[in-house]
């Protein structure tokens, strides 16, 4: 299809932005992370808890061992530019799935543009997943007739890597 008659359905737009912190233990840790995490998106950061005991580790079901925001819609789209400028506009082609996701890691939180260091926060590393979405999408998702996409609406691994080239000039590695 020519881009003239390509459906208003088949158009990619970014659906949200989740940056988790996997801090492994609660207590102190989980409030910096928090305060990491708000500093880097400006939203309310919530703790995410341990879905099962791990005797050896010291962590037991319920606990708080990471933190986790997700961003949607503008600020989404500023938040990842700023994301994707922390990896010097460069994205690895392994990192894709064939669902529309995209993930990366930051080695460092303070290496986005606009975080300053932080002596009470320290450095940080944190994962960022990206989810690209088709109109027609909630159909996976409600509560009442839930379906499947069909397989010619699925983002394809590569129409995800041509939405962020042209979306954010990234490069793929």
């Amino acid at each position: 299809m020519s881009q003239a008659t390509e459906s208003p359905m088949k158009k990619i737009f970014l659906d949200k932005v989740v940056l988790n912190m996997g801090v492994g233990k609660s207590g102190d840790v989980i409030e910096i992370a928090k305060r990491a995490l708000e500093q880097i998106s400006g939203k309310k950061p919530t703790a995410r808890l341990a879905k099962e005991t791990q005797r050896d580790w010291g962590v037991r079901k319920g606990e708080p061992i990471g933190v986790a925001v997700t961003v949607r819609g503008k600020d989404a789209m500023v938040l990842l530019k700023r994301l994707l400028e922390a990896k010097g506009n460069t994205v690895n082609g392994k990192s894709f799935d064939n669902f529309g996701n995209y993930s990366f890691g930051i080695k460092e939180h303070i290496d986005i543009p606009d975080v300053k260091y932080e002596p009470s926060i320290g450095i940080l590393g944190l994962g960022i997943s990206v989810t690209l979405s088709r109109p027609g999408y909630g159909i996976r998702t409600r509560s009442k007739h839930k379906a499947s996409v069909g397989k010619s609406h699925v983002i394809t691994n590569q129409e995800a890597k041509d939405y962020l080239v042209k979306e954010f000039g990234v490069t793929i590695a």
